[in-house]
């Protein structure tokens, strides 16, 4: 028996750990286990735990400490608050409660104690006492949690090693250990089991499905063909592909070895406006190319338009998955600095540091790309493939835009689910060889998504009354990607999906012909845990948490009945749909040719049929095709005469189907700040180690500035309650005229306007600029604001006096026209700081 005082004192103190452990232990994993107020998963084992304990909330959560228990388990960092209401055993399980990281999402866990910092590892062994744990995670979150003197020194230690050997680097074999914590109990996997998906959004998995997105678009010239049905064609497309109606399945077969990977032209979308977009890999000049081959070709190229195709090459504009892992890496090295060293870049070399990734860069490429190919849909009578080498990177990322653009259905929640669904899922994006998860294939890796996601954010912070999705829904999907628990996610075809359910279907072999087989380089086993898909956000995130997903839009007017592909009521002289019947163009940096190897079977000699002879002969000469600049200055003077001549705004409400053209000069593109710099305050205070009682200086300067700005604008009120008008250049609001400009003349707001979270060229990410990031909310966004035009075409630029695109038209704003002979006016506060 134990005896002494001190002894007798160390085993009360150790008791709770003990119980906690056994706990643990004896596989207790029914859902109405609480242990301390920790709603714990179906055997989820609780290895750690650390009373006492502060984590410090974010801009978003309303900044301040929030005090609380820490729980590590062999799933996740859990915390849960003081004052939380006791968790219902009745409801259903939820992975990640709000205050929780997964396991697999942390990338590095760092303490700071007594004026030092260090890098813990799993072989770390720590000389002091940390006083905060903070926890680096790969979707650019930075957690800190804050140890109360009176939390015992043996639970901070714990907690910390426990977390630090846990969370173990990425490698083989991991994700699964991690997918089996997280849903390989029985009662997990009964559970998700029995889950429903969510009717209201399309799957894009069966041929109703595909028959349904026809139907809604109004193409019924086209039709679902199930010619890939068991993946002979292509292993990379879908089972259903979307194909012309005259098209016969004994034809289409005949037509996918002549492109990359058997990945032919395929149905994206249609206009409303008749024009249809479609997808294609590049073509196989290797291939002798038959009459029959040629006529079925073309029958698929032009898909339903006899008149005119434009061919979008993607390659030559738009970055390669290389260039955006790099660009995303020094993105994210520039947000939350050197974590091993703790240094930072300094303030003022951060906007050219910025400048330097390239990620900006990328995002307005990908932006001009796809409100070319907008543009060019929106002229009717005329099929747009896009094309690149292997179909499967870039041209999901424009094709997904140019419908955000022009579908108000896909600026919806559901419906952008659904786009996901069919232009990444079904389309056959590598995810899982992208995101990378395991980390064994860097040469693979690139964000694509994530840099799609920045576009679409791109376009919400300049239209946000146009989107009934919010920026928490697009920062809900960008964490989501980071968590390996999503079949969305963890498989790079339909094909590998299919073989992780056991749902391939039939096979052929000559001598048994079709038979139902499980191929043995099938990864299948019976006991994984069924994977969940990343639309169940109920298994995510709270109720509370799921509302902020959307908000109020109007009602979007259905569409007209459609004849014939509609009619365009606008012709246009300067059209290409003066083209002669049949002819192909190449669209290319902004311009229109008529390359003579674009299609090869037509600079082929085995090509020799007359009518695509006369076709070819017949066709527009470079010199004579007009450049995109004035297609779109004709098609914004037929669309918009009101916005350029009348002075009293427009006539009539705004038609939902125009394309939303985004600003892409430089003051208009902004840095996503709620994504990129939520813990980009702690990583900078790493070389200012202070108690949290104190304020950082950072958020004391900020306080300082913030009172400055209140009393400026209360003497501002006060001395001047009548403000001049405004004598602008009338324009027409949400007109958005994508034009190629170089006069140097630009609009500067006096005063700083209200921002959604946008970063317009703003300083380093300091508490400071966190104050001012939020703006109003997505529900109160104004209706109408001033138009601007486009510097799309032009050079790179940095602005430091621009701060938002999405400029609200308060009576009391003033703006300033800055040319090249004329004075900036002098500003009453800070133009960086601001």
């Amino acid at each position: 028996m134990l005896t002494g005082s001190k002894t007798t004192f160390k085993v009360r103190q150790m008791l709770p750990d003990i119980k906690e452990r056994m706990l643990s232990q004896s596989g207790v994993n029914a859902r109405s286990r609480d242990l301390f107020g920790l709603r714990c998963l179906p055997g989820e084992c609780v290895l750690q735990r650390a009373v006492m304990v502060r984590k410090k909330l974010t801009a978003r959560e309303g900044r301040g400490w929030l005090s609380g228990t820490l729980f590590c388990t062999h799933f996740r960092v859990a915390f849960v608050p003081q004052d939380s209401p006791k968790p219902d055993d009745n409801a259903d399980p939820v992975l990640l409660g709000d205050h929780d990281v997964a396991l697999a999402s942390i990338e590095k866990v760092v303490v700071v104690g007594p004026n030092r910092t260090k890098l813990v590892t799993p072989h770390s062994s720590l000389k002091f006492t940390p006083e905060e744990l903070v926890l680096y995670c790969r979707d650019m979150r930075v957690v800190c949690f804050l140890f109360d003197r009176l939390t015992p020194e043996s639970q901070v230690l714990e907690m910390t090693y426990s977390i630090a050997k846990t969370y173990q680097p990425p490698k083989p074999g991991s994700v699964l250990s991690f997918q089996n914590a997280a849903l390989g109990s029985v009662e997990m996997k009964q559970f998700l089991s029995n889950r429903r998906r969510d009717a209201h959004m399309n799957w894009f998995e069966s041929a109703s499905d595909w028959e349904q997105e026809l139907e809604r678009c109004g193409a019924t010239s086209w039709r679902v063909s199930s010619v890939n049905d068991r993946f002979e064609m292509s292993t990379s497309l879908p089972r259903f592909i979307v194909v012309p109606q005259k098209v016969l399945d004994t034809e289409l077969k005949k037509s996918f070895a002549h492109f990359n990977e058997g990945r032919i032209p395929r149905w994206c979308w249609r206009h409303p406006r008749g024009s249809d977009l479609l997808r294609m890999a590049s073509f196989q000049n290797n291939i002798y190319h038959e009459k029959d081959d040629i006529r079925n070709l073309e029958m698929i190229l032009f898909g339903c338009q006899s008149s005119l195709c434009v061919v979008v090459e993607l390659g030559e504009e738009l970055p390669s998955p290389a260039d955006i892992q790099l660009a995303h890496s020094r993105l994210r090295a520039l947000c939350l600095g050197d974590i091993s060293t703790s240094m930072s870049v300094p303030d003022d070399k951060w906007l050219s540091t910025l400048e330097s990734t390239h990620w900006l860069d990328y995002t307005r490429s990908c932006l001009r790309k796809a409100s070319e190919v907008a543009c060019l849909l929106r002229g009717g009578h005329l099929t747009v493939a896009l094309q690149e080498v292997e179909d499967r990177d870039m041209s999901c990322v424009v094709s997904s835009l140019v419908q955000v653009m022009c579908d108000p259905h896909c600026r919806t929640m559901y419906g952008f689910q659904g786009l996901v669904q069919k232009e990444w899922v079904m389309g056959a994006h590598r995810f899982y060889s992208r995101i990378n998860y395991h980390r064994d294939n860097d040469k693979e890796e690139a964000p694509v998504f994530l840099l799609f996601l920045d576009c679409v954010w791109q376009l919400w912070s300049q239209y946000p009354s146009r989107f009934q999705l919010t920026e928490d829904f697009l920062l809900a999907l960008h964490d989501s990607v980071h968590l390996p628990l999503f079949s969305t996610f963890l498989a790079n075809c339909q094909r590998e999906r299919c073989k992780r359910s056991q749902n391939l279907g039939q096979c052929y072999t000559p001598v048994n012909g079709w038979r139902d087989v499980l191929h043995p380089d099938s990864s299948t086993d019976p006991s994984d845990p069924p994977l969940p898909p990343v639309w169940d956000w109920s298994l995510q995130y709270s109720k509370p948490r799921q509302s902020r997903f959307t908000q109020p839009v109007p009602p979007t007017p259905p569409l007209q009945p459609l004849l014939n592909g509609n009619l365009n009521t606008n012709p246009d002289k300067h059209r290409l749909t003066d083209a002669v019947p049949g002819s192909v163009f190449l669209l290319s940096r902004g311009t229109f040719s008529c390359p003579t190897n674009l299609l090869p079977w037509r600079s082929s000699s085995s090509s020799s049929s007359g009518v695509y002879k006369k076709s070819h002969r017949r066709a527009l000469s470079s010199e004579n095709v007009p450049g995109l600049e004035r297609l779109l200055k004709a098609w914004a003077l037929v669309e918009y005469p009101q916005a350029l001549t009348s002075t009293s705004g427009p006539q009539g409400p705004l038609d939902p189907y125009e394309p939303l053209l985004p600003l892409l000069m430089g003051p208009c593109m902004g840095l996503w700040r709620e994504c990129y710099l939520r813990g980009a305050l702690h990583a900078q205070a790493f070389s200012h180690p202070l108690s949290a009682n104190h304020l950082h200086p950072v958020e004391r300067l900020a306080q300082e500035v913030q009172q400055l700005k209140d009393k400026l604008e209360q003497v501002s009120t006060s001395t001047d309650p009548t403000p001049p008008a405004v004598t602008a250049e009338p324009r027409r609001a949400d007109t958005n005229l994508n034009q190629n400009t170089n006069n140097g003349t630009f609009l500067f707001p006096a005063s700083r306007p209200q921002s959604a979270g946008v970063l317009r060229a703003a300083p380093p990410p300091t508490s400071a600029n966190q104050r001012t990031s939020r703006g109003a909310p997505a529900t109160s966004a104004p209706q109408s604001r001033p138009a601007h035009k486009d510097m799309g075409g032009s050079s790179k630029h940095t602005f430091l006096f621009g701060h938002s695109s999405v400029i609200d038209a308060h009576p009391d704003q003033r703006y300033y026209s800055a040319s090249s002979n004329a004075k900036l006016p002098k500003s009453n506060g800070p133009s960086l700081a601001s």
